[in-house]
């Protein structure tokens, strides 16, 4: 089954709270489904009191990009993405993952243990756990995972409404796809794609601030896309039709020069 497409922005506050209110007004008003807060210490608001108030402020749905599972208990977490979904009546898809590369300096700056790849797994699984206990028979807050591995993939395929298959910036577009090719769930789940670099761009907290783009280009890279919309409506076109991606996310940077594709592709 092809899904219609979506469109998410990573929009951490980096600026001051009018003008970063009057963009999430603007992504809202241009048909991106989703704003999207990452999970980063001390650089910004957390994300769930940044979202609750985004989702006041317009009409779309929030979620995180995505929570780093060795940050806070399991509970924690769960009690937080369970209350985001009541607050904002259903408007909120919990990312988690087992944080990002360099999570490790992170958590001994916090003065936090730093736990084996496979506690961090077993504690996005404890999450998910809690949070369905917390939701319950009559709500369901979607779960969006980031992986990477054939034990998180295959904790995806037991928990997971929207994946992810997390890649390094080098990574090439064969090696991603035949990652994605490689997972298997017995439903129906919707694949997404991370992509921090349009044209030159780098969108903060979504890539390192030094990627070469020209090797990405080299590389036929997933992580990129042309900054033409034209050129990016026809390769986001490409990418669902050869590997399934349905639901993209890019930076807040580029949000309005690729609003003409989300109003040309969104829902279709």
């Amino acid at each position: 089954m092809t899904r219609p497409f979506r469109f998410g922005v990573v929009t951490p506050l980096l600026t001051d709270l009018p003008s970063w209110r009057e963009r999430v007004r603007r992504i809202a008003g241009s048909g991106y489904s989703t704003l999207l807060m990452p999970d980063v210490p001390h650089w910004q608001p957390a994300p769930a009191p940044a979202l609750a108030f985004a989702a006041a402020q317009a009409d779309i749905r929030v979620g995180t990009w995505v929570y780093a599972s060795p940050l806070r208990p399991a509970w924690s977490t769960a009690w937080e993405a369970h209350s985001l979904s009541v607050l904002t009546e259903r408007r909120f898809e919990m990312g988690i993952g087992t944080g990002r590369p360099g999570i490790e300096d992170e958590l001994r700056s916090l003065e936090m243990p730093v736990l084996p790849p496979r506690e961090r797994l077993a504690l996005v699984r404890e999450t998910l756990m809690r949070l369905r206990e917390l939701d319950g028979p009559d709500l369901h807050t979607p779960v969006v995972m980031a992986v990477r591995g054939p034990k998180a993939q295959a904790l995806a395929a037991e928990f997971a409404d929207t994946v992810t298959i997390a890649a390094m910036p080098d990574d090439t577009r064969a090696e991603v796809a035949g990652r994605v090719r490689g997972f298997h769930a017995d439903r129906d789940v919707e694949l997404a794609l991370h992509v921090p670099v349009v044209g030159d761009d780098v969108a903060p907290f979504m890539a390192p601030p030094d990627i070469d783009t020209a090797a990405l280009r080299e590389a036929d890279s997933l992580a990129i896309l042309p900054d033409d919309p034209a050129a990016a409506a026809e390769e986001i076109q490409r990418r669902r039709e050869e590997i399934g991606y349905s639901y993209f996310v890019f930076g807040a940077g580029s949000a309005e020069r690729l609003a003409p594709v989300v109003a040309e592709l969104a829902g279709r």
